[in-house]
């Protein structure tokens, strides 16, 4: 019984070394995470005030059609309650915009989430393509 126990220890160690392959060595996967500030949603999309350095911000938006296209480049991620404060994670792949993901308070009634008011023009604020979507520090 007591070495049936150590092989199912010893497997239990040995086997998350040999489950994960990497076929493509060559790709290079670089994630930015910022805080955020607010969130405002919009009709077209989130709008996300970051911080970009110490004492400044910048802003940037996410459009709606990156959240519900198939395989879609933006993900907005509830953070549980009690979790730290809300973040941005932009993923670049060999230097390209891959995604990014937005965590989030779950209510919208906590104070980092903002509105705008209806009819405020803010398309500047969203990348013409995915290529265009760059944090700025």
């Amino acid at each position: 019984m007591k070495k049936l126990i150590f092989v199912l220890i010893i497997l239990a160690l040995a086997v998350p070394a040999f489950t994960q392959v990497n076929n493509d060595k060559d790709t290079k996967l670089y994630v930015i995470n910022v805080p955020v500030e607010k969130i405002y949603p919009s009709g077209e999309g989130y709008i996300v005030m970051y911080r970009s350095g110490s004492a400044t911000t910048g802003t940037i938006g996410i459009p709606n059609n990156w959240f519900t296209d198939a395989g879609g480049s933006a993900e907005l991620v509830k953070l549980p309650v009690a979790s730290d404060w809300p973040t941005m994670s932009v993923f670049y792949v060999d230097g390209e915009f891959s995604h990014v993901r937005l965590y989030t308070h779950p209510a919208k009634s906590h104070w980092t989430w903002g509105n705008i008011p209806m009819g405020t023009d803010v398309s500047r604020f969203f990348p013409e393509s995915k290529e265009s979507f760059k944090l700025k520090f």
